[in-house]
């Protein structure tokens, strides 16, 4: 038995087209997946070469004009060989040959685009692939070392990886900006503050009930800042997050981000103070030798009950305020939300998530890690886009808040703080 082969020369694409063109049944559904769902198509690109792509052009060239026929005219759209051009991947554009159609008759819109070739050349998936790799660490000088090797590939410019990067980045800007949250309940929010060179970023992330984070808005400016705090809670309120209801800000020590919130929330806005950054800023006014004694009595006051771990916390300020004053006023300074989640009377899983900013510093630090090659903030509104860039990027790898499970125990505790108001209200 007699089998048939297909011989064609690897150097010439043409040939492989062609043979991909006549078997078109096993092209099909990839030509379907390029023109309705307009994919990348890297992975195919490394599977079956550029041969591949010029016969996905050849068959949806097929589907506008019908079949090639030698030396016979076809119906309205016609085929006039074939001509140069450019395929967008998704970190690279690729030099191939595309069928030309044209209307029968001459003049403006003669020329017929072809369905596949159009998608593949989607500005929009390759900016956002762009500034994906840039996110990454590569900057725009290093952006050709690390593009695939591809034989007459075309290499993009530094400028062109910027401007494709800027407008990704704005548009991602835009979406967390008109981000909705009316349906989202929301009984935790966290608000810290990072800095992108001199400029400073508060950033809101929340958790809702099922212990999903979201990446709630940001602004520029410090979390000192009074004005920008209060505008940043107003927009989130904007948004969808109803005052109506009690919720539980995790905050760092910031008065003008307390005040914002007592402004916006009023008695709703029940505040739990970063213990990690007391712990920091008391260490900070105190000799080495003694950062573990009082880093112990911290530890060991913030496991008690509201009142007596207070008490020991007192103790420690009295015994430390005469050679360190500046150490025993901020141990007492804040004092009474230090203890926030301790008075609720939630479970110690849930307690350890919902006494630090770590959640939000953890995001903090792979954004540093994407922007860490930029070495000129140009001007606010290029650090607003990579900040909302980076942060959505790390968004997509958030995990459920640890002690999730028990975060029914906040809601409750939350509103039978608030039952207890109305009735000293009514009072």
């Amino acid at each position: 038995m007699k089998t048939t082969y297909q011989i064609a020369d690897k150097n010439n694409t043409r040939d492989l087209a062609s043979y991909f063109a006549q078997n078109g049944e096993m092209l099909m559904p990839l030509v379907e997946l390029v023109e309705g769902s307009r994919v990348v198509v890297d992975e195919l690109i490394d599977v079956m070469g550029r041969a591949s792509i010029e016969a996905v052009l050849d068959l949806s060239a097929q589907r506008v004009a019908g079949p090639r026929h030698q030396g016979k005219q076809g119906g309205e759209i016609g085929w006039h060989g074939t001509q140069d051009g450019v395929v967008m991947l998704s970190d690279r554009k690729l030099r191939v040959k595309k069928p030309r159609l044209r209307r029968r008759g001459d003049g403006k819109g003669a020329e017929v685009p072809i369905p596949a070739y159009e998608a593949l050349n989607d500005v929009e998936l390759t900016g956002r692939r762009v500034l994906e790799i840039l996110l990454r660490g590569v900057s725009t000088r290093n952006y050709a070392e690390v593009l695939p090797q591809m034989a007459e590939s075309v290499g993009m410019s530094r400028s062109s990886v910027s401007r494709e990067a800027k407008v990704a980045s704005e548009k991602e800007l835009k979406e967390l900006c008109e981000r909705r949250f009316d349906d989202l309940e929301l009984p935790v929010i966290y608000i810290d503050g990072i800095c992108f060179g001199e400029h400073n970023v508060i950033v809101a992330l929340g958790v809702d009930s099922e212990g999903s984070k979201h990446l709630l808005g940001l602004r520029l400016g410090a979390t000192e800042n009074a004005t920008v705090a209060t505008e940043l809670l107003q927009d989130l309120v904007a948004r969808g997050i109803s005052t109506r209801r009690r919720l539980l800000f995790v905050i760092d020590g910031s008065k003008a981000l307390r005040a914002a919130i007592r402004k916006v929330f009023g008695r709703g806005g029940v505040v739990q103070r970063c213990r990690a950054h007391k712990r920091r800023n008391v260490l900070g006014h105190l000799p080495k030798e003694l950062h573990a004694q009082v880093r112990s009595t911290l530890n060991a006051a913030w496991k008690l009950e509201p009142k007596k771990g207070k008490a020991r916390i007192e103790q420690q300020a009295r015994w430390l305020e005469t050679e360190y004053p500046d150490a025993a006023a901020s141990l007492r300074e804040g004092l009474d939300e230090m203890f926030t989640v301790n008075r609720l009377g939630l479970s110690p899983a849930l307690c350890r998530s919902l006494v630090t900013t770590n959640i939000i510093e953890n995001p903090n630090s792979s954004v540093r890690m994407r922007t860490r090659r930029v070495t000129r903030w140009r001007n606010g509104e290029m650090v607003k886009r990579w900040a909302a860039a980076s942060f959505l990027h790390a968004e997509k790898n958030f995990r459920k808040l640890m002690g999730y499970r028990d975060l029914w125990m906040l809601s409750a505790a939350l509103e039978a703080e608030s039952d207890v108001d109305v009735t000293k209200e009514v009072a």
